[in-house]
């Protein structure tokens, strides 16, 4: 299925220098604290997006991985910057910081006369991973110094800065496997294999995001080693969960990795169950909101469920390993949502469009953010679906929302083409339906491309389902998870207001009549075209990305779970049939 999409962004490398360079220097500046902590993070990723950008630049030019002074700069960077995290952190973020007085000149080696391909690191974005975790993991490994670490990009690289500067080893190398996804492979010039390859009777850490669906990443880079010399008892992995590779994994690749150290300090031992205080997620969102003692229940993994549906039997369908993470945080006048949405800025760049929304009506107080999380008030209430709230008030919510949201709200990043929308659309209904209503499916949609001229791209919200708004105590209807979706680990990202009108058309199974009110509403409020052919190419292709993205979700679940699923999925399609006929 075609779900999953890479956030990528060209950028100049002279800008995004400049951008590292400011807030190195801010940080600097700053007084100790849990913000200029965050400012070290926000450096570091930067810096490792752009070290992966070059470097995958440079890969680009001769086919392979080979020596680079321009990497070499960049590794020595990025272990200085993870050194600088490391001291902040075990100082419970007090204490002055040390830069060596050549950063810059390092810093200044990281360019290109040609823009640069840089890859958002997903798990800083997306999954609550958090660059600490791969100090402590390493600094609990019993490696020594003489370890040679490898990255794998993308992630890799920056993660195996933060091996390297924990274990005190020689700075980071970084791979990049190709090939298919389940077969990934390694390409090495023979200079840099021989440097890499120096001693071979040393350790080797890999380290990378992951494993994924087939765990080939680590396991093309383990095969390399094995393969020129490298004993396996010298093989150790520094992955970012305790888990096994997905199913696509091949047997020797899941025999090695069962059979070697994995070295993982997960997000719930760093920030959750932490000694110190002062490095526990439930001591920032209290200062936040200005409480000293309160009650934490994880909402994680669908679990919110059982807090907002008494019975359930009524509870909607989970894509558990999607979800961000997320808390209740409750204490003495009142209750608050806590809520993963990302390291680097994206928890103020949310936070910020969030109170926006807030202020306008729709979505419960921002509070504030605290080191990737954002903070909002907890609203009692009933689901949307179980409120029984008319139809008419809720089309006619949905409109001033939608509304609200194409006028005031512009785009904040790209998304899939309209032709790109059309292929994932195509492909996921031939994998679930068959080849035929594929076809026919594509005839409804007819050439996309016709409506390129009309289209408008904003900050859609692109999760309208019913269970993901509230009716409060007081009577009013909520969004509860307005921030997040078009930014998530898939291919959609901002579109135009249609694909949101779509949506809802769907989730709440409107009628015709329905549907052109809330057209005309959307219209109205944002002054544009939703007119009748530019809803019939959306609502397909909505269909056609949510059919994919349950069929991904039933893979990993089963009993009561697998059958919300299933009826999810039937849904869809019995709604994608009476588009395109039987």
């Amino acid at each position: 299925m075609l779900v999953y999409g890479d956030v990528e962004h060209i950028e100049n490398a002279a800008a995004v220098r400049a951008s590292i360079s400011q807030i190195i220097m801010a940080c600097i500046d700053m007084q100790p604290s849990r913000q200029r902590h965050e400012a070290l993070v926000r450096a570091f990723i930067l810096t490792g997006e752009l070290v992966q950008g070059l470097a995958d630049q440079e890969f680009g030019r001769i086919g392979a991985d080979d020596m680079s002074e321009l990497q070499d700069a960049g590794a020595k960077l990025l272990r200085i910057q993870a050194r600088a995290i490391m001291q902040s952190w075990r100082n419970g973020f007090a204490g002055s910081l040390s830069f060596p007085e050549d950063w810059t000149a390092k810093l200044d080696s990281l360019a290109s006369a040609d823009p640069v391909r840089m890859k958002r690191a997903e798990g800083y974005a997306f999954y609550a991973l958090y660059p600490e975790s791969y100090i402590e993991a390493a600094s609990i490994s019993n490696l020594t110094p003489k370890t040679v670490v490898l990255g794998i990009r993308s992630i890799g690289t920056g993660l195996a800065a933060l091996v390297s500067a924990a274990l005190g080893a020689e700075p980071a190398y970084s791979l990049r496997p190709t090939g298919h996804p389940f077969e990934r492979r390694v390409r090495v010039t023979p200079a840099f294999s021989k440097r890499i390859l120096a001693d071979r009777n040393t350790d080797f850490a890999i380290v990378d995001e992951g494993p994924g669906l087939s765990g080939s990443s680590f396991g093309c880079i383990a095969d390399w080693l094995q393969a020129n010399g490298v004993a396996s008892g010298r093989l150790h992995f520094f992955p970012s969960h305790t888990g096994e590779p997905g199913p696509r994994a091949s047997e020797p690749h899941r025999s090695r990795w069962r059979d070697r150290p994995r070295h993982v300090v997960s997000f719930d031992d760093l920030a959750l169950k932490a000694q110190d205080p002062k490095h526990r997620l439930q001591t920032w969102a209290a200062d936040v909101v200005g409480v000293e003692r309160s009650s934490w229940r994880d909402l994680s993994g669908g679990a919110w469920r059982a807090v907002r549906y008494r019975n359930p039997s009524y509870w909607p369908p989970s894509y558990m390993q999607m979800e961000k993470r997320k808390f209740l945080m409750e204490a003495e006048g009142g209750a608050w949502h806590v809520k993963f949405a990302g390291l680097c800025g994206s928890d103020v760049d949310k936070a910020r469009r969030g109170s926006l929304l807030s202020e306008a009506g729709f979505i419960p107080k921002i509070a504030g953010t605290c080191y990737g999380f954002i903070v909002e008030e907890w609203l009692d209430g009933t689901p949307l679906d179980n409120s029984g709230a008319s139809r008419r008030d809720i089309v006619d919510h949905l409109g001033r929302y939608l509304g609200f949201r194409a006028r005031h709200l512009p785009a904040r990043n790209g998304g899939a083409s309209i032709r790109k929308l059309c292929e994932m659309a195509v492909f996921n209904i031939a994998e679930a339906a068959g080849s035929d209503t594929a076809e026919k499916l594509r005839c409804v949609i007819d050439r996309p491309e016709r409506l390129a001229g009309r289209l408008r791209r904003v900050d859609t919200d692109n999760r309208l389902h019913p269970w993901e708004w509230l009716t409060t105590t007081s009577g009013r209807i909520m969004k509860t998870d307005a921030l997040d979706h078009n930014a998530a680990h898939d291919l959609i990202g901002c579109q135009d207001i249609a694909w949101d009108v779509a949506g809802a058309c769907v989730e709440f199974e409107f009628s015709s009549k329905e549907r052109d009110r809330l057209a005309n509403l959307v219209s109205r409020e944002a002054d544009c075209d939703l007119r009748g052919d530019v809803l019939n190419f959306f609502e397909p292709c909505y269909l056609g990305f949510q059919i994919g993205l349950w069929s991904q979700a039933r893979v990993s679940v089963d009993g009561a779970e697998a059958e919300r699923v299933e009826n999810t999925i039937k849904r869809y399609l019995d709604r994608l049939r009476q588009l395109i006929g039987p």
